[in-house]
């Protein structure tokens, strides 16, 4: 459930379990919230639904684009591919970045790559397990995911997520696509301060462990 003056994106990336990674609340706001969702369909058509806001709720882009990926789990891959590189294309490498998926092994795979970074060996502490078809977009995802300060993937319903109606239906939603280009610069970037003395909500449950 969306927390009361947080925006959604912030809100849903809070409120969901992130895998492999715990939220310590010095952590976390992130700068800017990406959400995915691919769409795969049995007679070829499906789509591709990317919504990304600042963390102050700023809508950045919205993009609903028809696709025909092999199955749903490529799809998946390929969405959070094109969402990442549109917010590389608007966001500074000093950015903060929450991802919001509903695909349990995408979220997984998306942590143990960041935490990956962080290691002499960069090595992830537990295996990445992916489709072998979606070889070349893992390869751009890892990319992106090393060209910002931080990120990590938090994992919900379908339901909930917000791109998935974008990916469920490009046709009917295209008009999104033609929403004019926004580079927004949420003010948590322009003062260090904020990441450690702003607002600190910790999701129930949830230890401070040390993560990104």
């Amino acid at each position: 459930m969306a927390a009361y003056g947080r925006p959604e994106l912030r809100s849903l990336f809070d409120d969901s379990p992130t895998p492999h990674i715990a939220h310590p609340p010095r952590t976390h706001r992130r700068d800017f919230y990406v959400a995915t969702d691919g769409s795969y369909r049995d007679s070829g058509a499906g789509g591709l639904g990317v919504l990304i806001e600042t963390g102050d709720g700023e809508t950045v882009a919205r993009l609903a684009v028809t696709d025909a990926p092999p199955d749903n789990n490529v799809a998946e891959y390929r969405a959070l591919h094109l969402g990442l590189d549109v917010l590389a294309a608007r966001a500074p490498n000093s950015a903060r970045i929450g991802v919001v998926v509903d695909h349990d092994r995408l979220a997984a795979n998306v942590n143990r790559a960041m935490l990956a970074l962080a290691r002499p060996d960069a090595e992830p502490p537990h295996p990445v397990e992916r489709p072998t078809a979606t070889t070349n977009h893992w390869r751009g995802i890892l990319a992106r995911i090393g060209s910002f300060d931080a990120l990590r993937a938090a994992r919900l319903d379908s339901r909930e997520n917000p791109a998935h109606p974008l990916a469920n239906d490009p046709v009917g939603y295209a008009h999104v696509n033609q929403e004019p280009d926004r580079c927004v610069l949420p003010s948590t970037l322009d003062s260090a301060a904020t990441r450690t003395t702003g607002e600190q909500i910790p999701p129930p449950s949830r230890a401070d462990r040390h993560a990104d």
